[in-house]
């Protein structure tokens, strides 16, 4: 659950430590090696995001659900998924379509049963396919019989949830919230209870009461749900928003302290008004995530079967997501994912103008950064964000996809980004996202995710052959027409088609296991060589620019000696595959990326 306003305040973060490296711009040169003979299989996985909500509809009411995502495996399979994580399918009022969960052990009816669910694990199991599930840990909905209890303060749940009974204004007369802590979601953190009369927090909508984890009754609930989905063949766990769990302790008096201004917006209102240093990425976070990791092995050593993994969702400082892989004596998560190249651009709202340096940047920033012995992870986008050809370009989406598969490690894809789908803007009148409806009509656009959840595109047919229904929950994009699953599989070339030939490649040793070397040749050009001894040396060289180079001399910067030929190419390179070329002088068109292999 991802957060635009805690976005912008990370992506002017990125923009000032862009600044600071740019003297050493095309010195950004790194070399990564592996001599490992054997990876688990989450270690060179094709992880793929599904929005349920917005897959398939099954049975006509315009909702996508889980016998919808079953009749769409096929499509996984054909298209090289390993595993595939659900945002929230759990009960929920869906106030935050799912984020809100009313009960943790149970499936929101619109998507299904726990029947529903079962046959989903099975028929997954069958294509060889994985299910991770969307693990909300921060906070509940208020419709969650926890939450009832803890408002009566029934025995065991007094405290189930952050309490504070605020301060009277002594000139006023008035009683004011504990602190000035600020929502996501705009306004304030603190909501007053009539019954209990006293104030909870909820660092989302008002309807998502922040669950206490200081609390060890908490924290050994929550490991119950995780127990209960893993007893159902889930392979691992997605985290939400794992940086909120914590917040400061208060003082002896039983104060909160206030969170000092950004000075990144004049909006009293807006998250990024703050800096959240006592509501955000405390310490306790990062033992909580490792605690986590110790419930998942020890379910595998107990129960057998392959590795269960865990996915953290943190749009932190790097130095803080890196924490969560874990530390000499403890293991972490094995994914923190890497947003670096959703919040590692221009610290602009897209990344249509970002050149060959800027993309260096960002690979460099992950990969010079994490811990020795662990695996990188690759995030273009997801489903809090604009999607991948909208923020970067159109012209770049082939592009995107092949960075995000060429590097070393985890590939994770969002729902569409295969198709090349792309943002519908959605009206004021048609909007869903709370993140959005809880501002205004003129400022909406600003933090409305809605643009990336619309329906999937599986054809030509009425409603992207998404739903019979005559209506969606969300409006479709009507480019869905030329741009969907059907007719790009006709097709003689398309964005599926490439990413599925990309997939096959990533199935090589040299991909696997091989080091990596990478380069900002000039300004437009990125070039990056995986290499292993005794196997066919890759190299990807990409014109992220819109202006043609020659001469280009991608050898010297790679140490790429010998000869190749193009293996792959985007539309844009204007190329035949299996065409030899010259590494000490290339030629590359607008926006052009091609993929060489060594003969």
């Amino acid at each position: 659950m991802s957060r635009f306003n805690k976005l912008l305040v990370v992506l002017l973060v990125a923009a000032l430590q862009s600044c600071l490296l740019e003297a050493a711009a095309v010195d950004l040169e790194r070399a990564t090696s592996s001599s490992d003979t054997t990876k688990d299989w989450w270690q060179v996985a094709q992880f793929y995001q599904i929005y349920p909500r917005s897959f398939k509809d099954s049975d006509g009411d315009g909702i996508g659900d889980l016998q919808g995502i079953i009749s769409k495996l096929d499509h996984l399979k054909d298209i090289g998924v390993t595993a595939t994580w659900l945002s929230p399918i759990f009960a929920s009022p869906m106030a935050d379509f799912g984020y809100d969960i009313s009960d943790f052990f149970d499936i929101q009816p619109e998507y299904g049963t726990l029947d529903d669910f079962d046959q989903l694990i099975a028929a997954a199991n069958e294509r060889g396919l994985k299910i991770i599930l969307d693990f909300v840990p921060n906070h509940s909905s208020d419709e969650n019989i926890w939450f009832k209890k803890s408002v009566k303060r029934e025995k065991g749940y007094e405290d189930y949830y952050v309490w504070h009974d605020g301060y009277l204004n002594a000139s006023t007369g008035v009683r004011e919230p504990p602190s000035n802590w600020l929502q996501a979601f705009r306004g304030s953190a603190w909501e007053w209870n009539d019954e209990r009369q006293q104030y909870y927090l909820h660092q989302f909508a008002v309807k998502q009461p922040d669950l206490n984890y200081r609390n060890p009754a908490v924290v050994a609930q929550m490991k119950r749900v995780l127990t209960f989905w893993l007893n159902r063949g889930v392979a691992g766990f997605r985290i939400d928003a794992v940086p909120w769990c914590f917040e400061v302790v208060p003082d002896a008096e039983g104060r909160y302290p206030d969170e000092p201004l950004s000075g990144y917006t004049d909006d009293p209102d807006d998250s990024s008004y703050l800096k959240h240093i006592y509501t955000q990425d405390q310490p306790e976070t990062v033992d909580m995530v490792y605690q986590w990791r110790t419930l998942l092995d020890d379910y595998k050593r107990i129960h057998g079967g392959d590795t269960r993994v865990l996915m953290v969702e943190t749009y932190s400082s790097l130095d803080y997501v890196m924490q969560f892989y874990g530390n000499r004596t403890t293991k972490g998560a094995q994914i923190p994912f890497n947003f670096q190249f959703i919040v590692g651009g221009n610290g602009d709202k897209n990344n249509t103008l970002l050149n060959a340096t800027g993309f260096v940047k960002i690979i460099n920033s992950w990969l010079s950064q994490m811990p020795a012995g662990q695996t990188a992870n690759w995030v273009m986008g997801n489903h809090d964000q604009r999607r991948v050809g909208s923020r970067y370009g159109e012209h770049r989406i082939d592009t995107m996809n092949m960075l995000q598969m060429f590097l070393p490690g985890v590939s994770v894809t969002y729902q569409g980004e295969e198709l090349g789908m792309t943002d519908l803007d959605i009206s004021w009148a048609d909007t869903r996202d709370p993140a959005a409806c809880n501002s205004n009509e003129s400022i909406y656009e600003q933090f409305t995710r809605d643009p990336a959840r619309t329906p999937f595109q599986w054809s030509s047919e009425a409603n992207a052959g998404f739903s019979t229904n005559s209506s969606t929950w969300l409006p479709i994009n009507p480019n869905y027409v030329t741009v969907n699953v059907e007719t790009e599989t006709a097709a003689d070339s398309s964005h599926l088609k490439l990413y599925k030939q990309l997939v096959t490649l990533r199935q090589t040793r040299t991909l696997q296991y091989g080091s990596t070397r990478y380069a900002a040749v000039n300004d437009n050009v990125v070039a990056i060589k995986r290499s292993l001894s005794g196997e066919t040396s890759y190299v990807l060289v990409a014109n992220v620019l819109d202006t043609s180079v020659s001469a280009v001399d991608v050898a010297t910067v790679l140490y790429a000696t010998g000869s190749y030929r193009i293996t792959l190419a985007n539309p844009e390179a204007n190329a035949a595959v299996g065409s030899n070329v010259t590494l000490s002088s290339l030629a590359l068109e607008p926006y052009a990326t091609l993929i060489l292999e060594s003969v």
